[in-house]
């Protein structure tokens, strides 16, 4: 497992969650609007939906035990233990176009979604 430098002293594991420079470049700006420093973007997977399975994204000010954390120029995104698995290779996208306006998640271990796409299995 790769692990990264987090402070002086503590080594952290690194995931596979890919953030493109558009989605890096909208958490950046939300993250200015937050004003607050200590902020990282969380994505996990979560039981729900009408698939058995839900993505979350938020932000959060801890970083827990098991967590893998990686950095794209200034942004960190935080996957926890359990999530991994399930987000190894998925790519996180900001869409901002005149049919969407949000995230996107492009998971290549999802077998499947529901109608509404909130969901996955």
């Amino acid at each position: 497992m790769t692990t990264i430098a987090s402070g002086d002293t503590t080594e952290m594991p690194t995931h596979e969650v890919l953030l493109t420079p558009g989605a890096a470049e909208k958490v950046s700006t939300l993250l200015t609007q937050e004003g607050r420093e200590d902020l990282r973007l969380r994505v996990a997977v979560q039981p729900g939906g009408c698939s058995g399975l839900i993505y979350q994204l938020y932000f959060d000010e801890r970083v827990l035990d098991g967590d893998s954390v990686r950095d794209y120029d200034g942004v960190e995104v935080i996957v926890d233990r359990m999530s991994v698995p399930y987000l190894s290779g998925a790519t996180v996208d900001f869409e901002d176009s005149i049919e969407k306006v949000g995230f996107t998640i492009d998971n290549p271990n999802a077998g499947g979604s529901c109608a509404c796409g909130d969901s996955f299995h």
